[in-house]
């Protein structure tokens, strides 16, 4: 279960926030009848109790067959087509996981990036190993993966035959239409489906999240189960969800300056999922010169890179800090004979307790330097939390962007730096647009 403490923000939550109740139950009522801008893309809220059974059955089919004849998975996509499943991976084993890795195969992730450097490191990883690749599109065009996926077939096709390539090649894509559909069904290829009504942000329960997990000994079961409780309690709470109460807090802070929201955890476990956050709001809220800036840090590493910045730079910070309610305790902290490091204080305490101290002491000082810190609390690292709170954040995101009056579930706005780099690679269909950028830069 996921819950909301508001302690270290309540001084900031003015009588003015009341005002916005009924702009958030609106909100809420337009998500839950689907009656909203984009609503033909919700097909995430219902996906935990529809979900396709028989693809369910064939996700975990794979998986066994890839864990059985690899040692290596790498998963081509870029945005919602990987940040899900590389989020997870972190969250429910860990960010350590392909060096720890023992029964399951490691997992490398290519095609969120130009980088020709790490295109190259990866295979030179997988040189040696037998490999099995997941690639992920809608359409299969999307550049950055689909050079990545070129590259990647070519150094398939100098280890494997093509007969054993339909064993070791897997693409999850549109279930109708496509390059990529076409090129799979051509060459033999398993498929699994990214369906019409669910985007790619939001796509972690399909395939798109659910086979990579799968893959690395993640129980999906119980990982779909985790959705489907937070959405039945969604569901029966109606506006006093702490999903509700937290998108109309961030309205409230937007509207009285508070226009970056800082996504924090105290463990690193959290730090791909922040990544995942990320786009999760940016892309649903940052639209008609409209949302809040999301960002992320893991404390408290970074409170020694951004902490200064945090506590007395632009009041235009809140926080957003999510909490593991038992986590692991870790280390204790021994007496020295010698209390050289002057830490035989901390005798008996374990890492989980200091961080706990580090936390609530960081959140006072945030608070007093006038930065809201809201907690955001789920209860342990594993499929069913994993589960649960990216449902939340869903229904939060859905709730919010509604509230500002702006359509969670569309992206305009990225296409524009697509067409500009089409024109500076020559993409026939784009020179006249190349001319002008040209001109622009000379």
């Amino acid at each position: 279960m996921i819950t909301l403490e508001e302690k270290f923000a309540q001084s900031f939550i003015g009588e003015e926030a009341k005002q916005l109740a009924p702009r958030m139950e609106k909100a809420y009522r337009t998500l839950v009848s689907a009656t909203g801008e984009g609503s033909d893309f919700l097909g995430w809220f219902d996906l935990p109790v529809n979900c396709d059974k028989e693809e369910i059955s064939r996700i975990k089919a794979a998986a066994e067959r890839i864990k059985r004849n690899s040692d290596a998975v790498i998963v081509i996509g870029i945005g919602g087509s990987y940040l899900g499943a590389r989020a997870g991976v972190d969250f429910i084993k860990t960010p350590y996981y392909n060096q720890l890795a023992k029964d399951t195969p490691q997992v490398y992730f290519l095609g969120n990036s130009f980088s020709g450097g790490e295109l190259a490191a990866v295979l030179e990883l997988c040189r040696e190993k037998r490999v099995a690749v997941n690639v992920i599109s809608k359409s299969g065009t999307t550049t950055e993966p689909a050079v990545a996926f070129r590259a990647v077939r070519d150094f398939m096709q100098s280890k494997y035959t093509e007969e054993e390539l339909k064993e070791r090649i897997f693409v999850t894509t549109d279930a109708h239409r496509g390059a990529l559909l076409s090129f799979a069904r051509a060459k033999g290829y398993e498929t699994f489906v990214v369906p019409d009504n669910v985007g790619g942000r939001f796509s972690v329960f399909t395939a798109v999240g659910l086979l990579p997990l799968a893959i690395c000994g993640c129980d999906i079961d119980e990982l779909i189960r985790g959705t489907i409780d937070e959405r039945e309690r969604f569901l029966a709470q109606g506006i006093s969800h702490p999903a509700c109460r937290y998108a109309l807090l961030r309205n409230y802070f937007l509207e009285t300056g508070k226009s970056c929201e800082l996504f924090v955890s105290y463990d690193p476990f959290l730090r791909s999922y922040g990544e995942w956050w990320k786009q999760l709001f940016g892309e649903s809220e940052g639209k008609q010169n409209k949302g809040v800036y999301p960002t992320s840090a893991v404390f408290s590493t970074d409170l020694h890179s951004l902490g200064q910045y945090v506590q007395q730079g632009q009041r235009i910070l809140f926080e957003t800090v999510v909490t593991e309610e038992t986590p692991e305790g870790g280390y204790t902290v021994k007496k020295a004979a010698e209390d050289l490091d002057g830490l035989n204080y901390l005798e008996g305490a374990s890492m989980a307790q200091i961080n706990r101290k580090a936390f609530t002491g960081t959140s006072v000082a945030h608070s007093d330097g006038g930065v809201p810190v809201l907690e955001i609390r789920f209860e342990q690292k594993d499929e069913r939390s994993f589960g649960e709170l990216c449902w939340f954040f869903f229904a939060a995101c859905g709730v919010s962007a509604y509230m500002l009056g702006v359509n969670p579930f569309d992206q305009p706005g990225v296409e524009a730096y697509k067409k500009n780099m089409f024109a500076l690679l020559g993409k026939p269909g784009y020179e006249d647009l190349r001319a002008s950028i040209e001109e622009r830069i000379k």
